[in-house]
């Protein structure tokens, strides 16, 4: 997989943000097929840093409604990947 397939989009939300500044945790979106050693590579080689852990996290579709219709979202995988001390965050998670 390329590595802009395994990440998807960084996930900038209350909890991810106060993650970053207390445990130097950034959160992404992440493919459901990404193993963790294939998302560790693909963050190292994306934002040139080092990476000291990763957890992951399978999240399933919440039931939605429109009027009389409704469906399902998605199933989708969430990744907190925790930087190395000395490690500089990348410019997306800066606020």
């Amino acid at each position: 997989m390329n590595i802009y397939d395994i990440i998807q989009r960084p996930l900038v939300t209350e909890k991810g943000v106060a993650k970053r500044e207390a445990e130097r945790t950034l959160c992404f979106e992440v493919d459901p097929r990404a193993n963790k050693v294939e998302i560790r590579a693909a963050v190292e080689k994306l934002f040139k840093v080092k990476v000291e852990d990763v957890r992951t996290s399978n999240l399933t579709g919440k039931l939605r409604r429109r009027g009389r219709f409704s469906g399902y979202r998605s199933d989708w995988k969430k990744a907190y990947v925790k930087l190395k001390t000395g490690e500089k965050m990348p410019e997306f998670a800066e606020i």
